[in-house]
């Protein structure tokens, strides 16, 4: 018996031992039970997972918020919601600011506040003014029906954002977490690392693809240059060359080399923007040199040809209007001016896309540079959009980046990058009680925005 005794009483320290630590790590992990907060909110967002802050559990439950976080999780897209009440810590004013800051996750955030709803998003993942009125449709839609209004919402948004989602489980702490937190925190490190090397790897794969895909008309712009240059009959020393002419014929060469050096080193579509600078500059050199031995005044500084920079320089800007779009004022090249005085239709560059040849505006967002390489250097780097509103390629440049390159406008953040509080905060601002909210029943500054609709 006293053997029997001994024997107990070594195994009842160690079980003892564990079942305390599992007890201390049951209360130190967070639970559904929670007092909510920010904090709270933005762990929970972290983990992909849809919020509800204990106060509104009654109007919007746990196996609501579950179907919704699945829901984004299988639209691999960075969108956060939020169910919280109109009390504090959830300013009015602050409250998609302050989440967006502690998230620190580029995407969009829909905010579900009392018995109001809105959105915002950095533009990197969708334009804010695309993410209110997505918000304001469904909150109109559904009086005030949480689960509706939020699935909606969801629905409409995701094919419309950019980016990828947050990777996460739906549901609780995993038993795995409380268990062995110690082994998680060890291996944190490694996992973080881990996952920016896949999001690198993706981008770069993306990169690699749209470079693959608008190389080819590079290259045919280069090629189409350099045919230029081939049957250009100027021999520097000639008799009637001056030093001027010369200087035009070699700045004409070097902008060829350049080209093709440049082209030969880029990585990604945002490279590509030098390389067709260095072709428009030096197809003018190539019109000032013509101008010169002509005995004709040097040609104004203009934009290349709108319909093809292939065309040269521009001779004058005349208006058209793009299948289904409205007219604008476009640079165009003696040629194409001539189609469109007799009613034809302009010699426009298409270019190969999945779905046949296309125009390059209507091409995708890898000629964003490409466009910009021969257009942004004029109307102080304002001339594009406005050349381009109302096609496909401008509606995606709904900042400058795909037009300018990465490194001029925005911290060249993707929907589902961490930014930290690196962000645009004028996409966030305003709040739920003034600067755009719904007012409670969803109209948006009284419902006189719009007149009397599109």
């Amino acid at each position: 018996m006293r053997t029997l005794a001994r024997r107990g009483s070594r195994g009842a320290g160690p079980l003892a031992l564990v079942a305390a630590l599992l007890g201390l790590l049951l209360l130190l992990a967070p639970t559904a039970s929670a007092a909510g907060g920010l904090d709270e909110a933005a762990a929970t967002l972290k983990q992909g997972r849809v919020y509800v802050d204990p106060a509104m559990a009654g109007r919007f439950g746990q196996a609501q918020a579950d179907a919704l976080t699945e829901k984004i999780r299988e639209a691999d897209k960075p969108i956060f919601v939020a169910v919280v009440p109109a009390a504090d810590p959830y300013g009015a004013r602050t409250v998609f600011d302050d989440l967006r800051t502690k998230v620190g996750i580029t995407g969009t955030y829909a905010i579900w506040r009392g018995d109001q709803f809105q959105a915002r998003s950095d533009k990197a993942a969708l334009p804010t003014a695309s993410a209110e009125r997505i918000a304001g449709a469904a909150f109109r839609a559904h009086s005030g029906d949480i689960d509706a209004t939020l699935n909606d919402f969801v629905d409409t948004a995701a094919p419309q954002i950019k980016g990828h989602g947050v990777n996460s489980e739906a549901g609780g702490v995993s038993i795995a977490a409380v268990v062995v937190p110690l082994a998680l925190l060890a291996l944190a490190g490694a996992g973080v690392f881990l996952l920016f090397r896949r999001s690198k790897r993706r981008k770069e794969e993306q990169r690699r693809a749209e470079l693959a895909q608008v190389r080819r008309v590079v290259d045919e712009d280069i090629t189409a240059y350099g045919e230029e240059l081939d049957r250009l009959d100027f021999v520097p020393s000639a008799p009637d060359a001056d030093d001027t002419q010369r200087g035009d014929y070699t700045h004409a060469l070097d902008s060829y080399e350049k080209a093709k050096r440049l082209m030969d080193e880029a990585k990604g579509p945002a490279d590509v923007k030098p390389v067709t600078e260095a072709l428009e500059d030096g197809r003018f050199a190539l019109a000032t040199l013509e101008a010169r031995r002509e005995r004709r005044p040097v040609p104004e500084r203009r934009p290349p040809c709108f319909f093809d920079p292939r065309h040269g320089p521009s001779v004058r800007d005349a208006d058209w209007a793009p299948a289904g779009g409205a007219a604008r004022s476009v640079p165009v090249c003696p040629a194409d001016a001539d189609r469109l005085a007799a009613g034809q239709d302009p010699d426009i560059r298409t270019v190969p896309t999945e779905h046949g040849p296309q125009p390059y505006w209507n091409a995708g967002p890898a000629y964003g540079p490409w466009a910009g390489g021969y257009f942004g250097g004029f109307g102080g780097g304002g001339l594009l959009p406005g050349l381009l509103v109302g096609t496909m390629l401008g509606s995606m440049m709904a900042t400058p980046a795909y037009a300018y390159g990465p490194g001029d406008a925005g911290a060249g953040y993707e929907g589902g990058d961490q930014s930290g509080a690196d962000y645009d905060s004028s996409d966030f601002g305003g709040g739920f009680d003034g600067g755009g909210d719904f007012g409670g029943g969803g109209d948006f500054g009284g419902g006189g925005d719009f007149g009397g609709g599109f």
